[in-house]
Parts: C-alpha cells; structure tokens; sequence
C-alpha cells in the first residue's frame, strides 16, 4: 500500500442488519473508489451502536453482517484497511482524552444529539450519546486522516474534529493532522420510494419505501413496481413536478451509468410500466451477486473474522503510534515494559 498517498477514513454503523441502496450508492460506492486513490481506513463502529440499546447477540451479527457486505461490496483488503471498532482500544482512550478539551457548550450544539434526543426525550439519552461526535474525533485524528468521506449533514462534525485537532495542536505541540470533509459533490441522492420528499432511510415510515440490499429479489422486485409516480405518464427527469419518477431514473442512471437524458429518449412514448419493470431487473442484477459474495463471507466466519483482525493490527500500528504522541505531549507518565 502506497504510503505517500493521502489517508481517508470512515466508518458505518453495524445496527441496520441489511445495507439499502442509499447507503450503497451515498456512501459505500465511494469507499470502493477512494482505496483506489487513498490510504483508506473503514471501521464498523460498533461502539458508536452501544450510544443507543443493543440486543449483544444482534449487535456481534450485525457486526459481522456489515463487514461481510462491504467486502461483497468492492472493499479489498489488500487495498485498504478494515476492522471493527472495538478491537482497537485506542479509539476509546484518545476519545476520553478528546473529551477532556471539549466544552460542554461546544458537544451540546451537535445537531444529531438534538434530533436523537428529541425522539426519545433528553432524560433517556445517554452520555455517550451526547458525548459520541467527541469519539468520533478520535477515529478521525487516531489515523491522522486527510480526508473523510461524509454526507453534507455530517459536515458539522468535521469541523468539530478541525476544531479539537487545532487546541490541542495550539496547546501542547503539532501531533494531529487537520482532516477536510471529502463530499462528493455528484453523488446520487436516492428518495423513499413510498415519499419521494425525503431521502431512503431505515427510519422511514413505510418499509416499501426502502431498497434492502439482502432483500429476496421478489421483494425488491414489488417495492420497485409499486413505487409512488404521479397521474401523467410522461417519463422525464423533473424533480418538482415528477420527484417519483426522477428518483426511478436516477436509480436507474446511477446503478447502469447510462445518463438520464439517454433514459428519457429510451422511454419516449412508454408507459411508467416499462420504467419500473426493466428498473427492477436492473435491480435485480445487481442484489443477487452481493447477496451471493455477501453469504460466502457469513458462511465462512473464521475466514472473516481473519480478515478483520488482520485489518485491526494494521490499524493498531498506526492507532498506537498517535496515541503515545499525543499521551506523551499531554505529560502522561509512560509506563515501562
């Protein structure tokens, strides 16, 4: 692995068992791209899962569920570095350290404690909830990343991340690296299938608004046949007027490559059916090979888990390495070996 390359990291949550297709096209399909251009760390943060209650014999499954769909996904462990969390203490230790210079003012204002909290009520919420985005610095400066691909409603923890990087720079000696937020500016957005006004997400109201990855290809194949249009019949890409059938054709353009312009020309004259019919079989096409390379991994935990505990001490050499710096910088005394 290319040393002189920048370094990127991110990390995706174990607690959704199935990945859906606006996680894969939002965010997955760009790690895929970056281990090619980057010195890419993915992590399945598996202790950010614990902010909120966890069933252990879920969370162990879903852990394993999600490395095994983001190697089925494209991730090559040759190219980059995955691993979970959790097997690498240094993310908890630089957290409480990262803690200790954040103000209280400063993790209050996080935009996704307030709409966490608001759901279940500020008296349920746990620290750690409150005090997550704090660890999620750590991940960042842990692997002194250059770049972390997020979404723009993530963009405020970056600069939660700038921010602590630059006091405890400013404080005690240059030791961390000043990540940038890497957004891709032409990553499809994919909408609910049911409510084309909001984005596809687990906590969408209705389950036929939403693509899961692992779904039987029968299922799939209905949600997309009844997804919501409008009362014309005219195929073309208007997101005001048509936000049913422009979310058909970006789907359509983004799993295929073919442009939405080409996709209007090819279903002039023809009927939402068609769209939906063949958008299905396109669908298809691509689940069942993942499904496929992502029951192989499960199927074979010793192998999996090899994997991941490789990818953990490659972590861990970098992870250690930044955490004595910074533990040397703030006068903690080094114990001897």
């Amino acid at each position: 692995m290319a040393s002189d390359r920048p370094r990127a990291l991110s990390g995706i949550q174990p607690t959704s068992g199935s990945f859906h297709l606006g996680n894969y096209l939002g965010a997955i399909r760009q790690y895929v791209a970056l281990q090619e251009t980057h010195d890419a760390f993915y992590m399945v943060v598996d202790l950010h899962a614990i902010t909120m209650p966890q069933d252990p014999k879920d969370l162990r499954a879903n852990t394993r569920l999600s490395a095994a769909q983001l190697l089925a996904a494209g991730l090559d462990p040759e190219r980059c570095t995955l691993f979970v969390q959790s097997h690498v203490p240094e993310h908890a230790q630089l957290g409480w350290v990262m803690n200790c210079i954040t103000g209280f003012g400063e993790a209050s204002r996080m935009t996704q404690f307030k709409d966490k909290s608001a759901k279940g009520g500020v008296n349920s919420a746990s620290v750690g909830l409150f005090t997550y985005p704090i660890l999620q610095v750590a991940d960042i400066l842990l692997y002194q990343a250059d770049a972390v691909p997020v979404g723009e409603d993530q963009r405020q923890h970056i600069e939660l991340t700038r921010d602590l990087a630059e006091r405890f720079n400013g404080r005690f000696g240059p030791t961390f690296t000043l990540p940038a937020a890497h957004i891709v500016k032409e990553v499809a957005k994919i909408y609910d299938l049911q409510d084309p006004a909001i984005k596809m997400s687990k906590s969408a109201s209705s389950p036929k608004g939403l693509i899961n990855l692992l779904d039987p290809a029968k299922v799939t194949e209905k949600k997309i046949k009844s997804a919501v249009t409008d009362t014309e019949a005219e195929i073309r890409f208007d997101t005001e007027k048509k936000p049913g059938v422009s979310n058909l054709l970006t789907i359509y353009s983004t799993l295929t490559g073919e442009s939405i312009a080409a996709l209007e020309e090819k279903y002039a004259g023809k009927g939402y059916g068609a769209l939906k019919t063949d958008l299905a079989g396109v669908m298809v096409d691509f689940v069942t090979p993942f499904q496929q390379r992502t029951h192989e991994y499960l199927d074979d935990p010793e192998t999996l888990d090899s994997l991941l505990a490789k990818g953990a001490e490659k972590a861990r050499a970098v992870a250690a390495e930044t955490l004595a710096q910074a533990y040397d910088r703030l006068g903690l005394l080094p114990a001897k070996h």
